[in-house]
């Protein structure tokens, strides 16, 4: 069991959940509950209301599970595609200075959220990276990939593709310039050895054209799985074999991911499954005290990627029939010094999460000279990792103080464990949070008849 949630027996409901001792995240609501924070926070009886309301998803999860129907819910514990993925990551980097990865929204961001646990992304640390160079083209923007081809040594660069459908029109264009610039730069025989293709298999009567690019130039295919969409694809080789290229460890990745399922399995009460928990609280929010926006700060930089990933998969599982919440994505500290005074000053519109790691006592540790000389003496024989994590904690206290309801969520060890852990219990709370809205989790409509009439478009010059 990754959360341990203690109970107010007296009033029947939830006061907090913590972790067990070995556990690698704790959750806490402490501070989003009206008898800590007011009016503006979370009721008892309308959480418990919630939270039944909550119980015939975990059913509906548990059901999935065991037919099968919800692959997504079988990855966890998945290993024979392992030795694959793990072999094509070897192709991937054998004799490359660079890798670069095409493919948009849930093709890109679960990965890229892996790879900031290598140090891809993270500030000054990406240059210093082991291994080949990885590139995310995962915003089609004419200039930059044009820059991008011209200055990577296309001899030594691989690619590859993604998309599940293989029709995505931004992925279809990438691709079709890295084969056009390989092959003017007298490369084309090597093709076959530079790119690999990553899409579902081809079907009857539907045209792939990812696949059909790429397999007329002998390129090796990947299968995307078919029962698991985009944005719910970090768990499949879309996510895990950029992890595998940068040398994480894909199998506690997936361990991670079992320790957040687990609760759901053992038919715990919705009380008791941490994501249920974080969904009913999301939803109800939303519906009884009018805040329709949902603010995920965290306090390191390796989970920027992973803010953004969750933006994305919220937005696009839950924004469909008028219905929805407004997922919005913060670092700290930076952005104590932009948003904070809005989230503080503003109007009381929003839930909080707020992420921490266990950094204290972590960093250059400032010297006792140094800090008077600078005026701040409290400062000496301090860590850098001593103040962040003072102001995590300082952040989430503060906007409780002012009337905000916030969750916290603690991280003791970001590896790819608690990780893994994060990424299922986000997918679980946002599918059990479509249940409480009433929409389908796993459908986009409103995006797909954006692609294509930007296809009509281009078409029509």
């Amino acid at each position: 069991m990754v959360f341990k949630i203690l109970f107010d027996r007296h009033a029947g409901t939830i006061v907090k959940s913590q972790s067990e001792q070995g556990m690698s995240v704790v959750q806490s609501i402490d501070l989003a509950r009206a008898d800590t924070i007011g009016e503006h926070g979370i009721s008892r009886e309308t959480l418990d209301a919630a939270l039944k309301r909550a119980e015939p998803a975990l059913q509906w999860l548990r059901g999935r599970h065991a037919d099968g129907e919800l692959p997504l819910l079988r990855l966890p514990e998945e290993r024979k595609d392992i030795a694959g993925i793990e072999a094509a990551a070897t192709k991937l980097r054998d004799n490359a200075t660079d890798v670069v990865f095409l493919g948009t929204g849930g093709s890109s961001l679960g990965a890229q959220a892996l790879l900031q646990l290598a140090d891809y992304n993270v500030p000054g640390l990406s240059l210093f990276r082991k291994g080949p160079r990885l590139h995310f083209l995962d915003n089609l923007d004419p200039q930059t990939y044009a820059e991008l081809l011209g200055k990577l040594p296309l001899a030594t660069t691989k690619f590859v593709a993604v998309s599940k459908s293989g029709g995505t029109g931004e992925t279809l264009m990438q691709t079709m310039a890295a084969l056009d610039a390989v092959k003017r730069a007298g490369l084309e025989a090597k093709i076959p050895s530079l790119f690999m293709g990553l899409s579902e298999p081809s079907k009857p009567g539907k045209v792939n054209g990812l696949r059909q690019l790429l397999e007329t130039h002998k390129v090796e295919m990947l299968e995307h799985h078919t029962g698991v969409g985009g944005r719910f694809s970090v768990l499949t080789n879309v996510g895990l074999l950029p992890a595998a290229v940068a040398g994480l460890d894909i199998k506690r990745i997936r361990e991670g991911a079992a320790k957040a399922l687990a609760p759901v399995l053992a038919s715990k009460p919705a009380a008791e499954v941490p994501s249920a928990l974080g969904a009913a609280l999301s939803i109800a929010l939303a519906e009884s005290k009018g805040k329709p926006i949902t603010v995920l700060m965290s306090y390191s930089d390796r989970l920027e990627r992973f803010a953004k990933w969750y933006v994305q998969l919220w937005a696009e599982s839950v924004g469909k029939d008028g219905k929805g919440t407004t997922p919005l994505a913060a670092l700290g500290p930076v952005d104590q010094h932009s948003q904070l005074q809005l989230f503080i000053g503003g109007p009381r519109d929003k839930l909080f999460t707020v992420i921490t790691t266990g950094i204290k006592g972590k960093g250059p540790r400032m010297p006792d000279d140094l800090a008077k000389l600078g005026n701040e003496a409290g400062l000496g024989g301090r860590t850098i990792g001593d103040l962040v994590a003072a102001q995590g904690r300082a952040t989430a206290e503060t906007l409780a103080k002012n009337g905000c309801p916030v969750r916290t969520f603690h991280i003791e060890t970001l590896d790819e464990l608690s990780l893994g852990e994060m990424l299922m219990h986000y997918m679980l709370e946002t599918i059990v949070g479509a249940h409480l809205l009433g929409v389908d989790a796993f459908d986009q409509p409103a995006v797909e008849e954006g692609k294509i009439l930007a296809k009509r478009y281009v078409a029509e010059g």
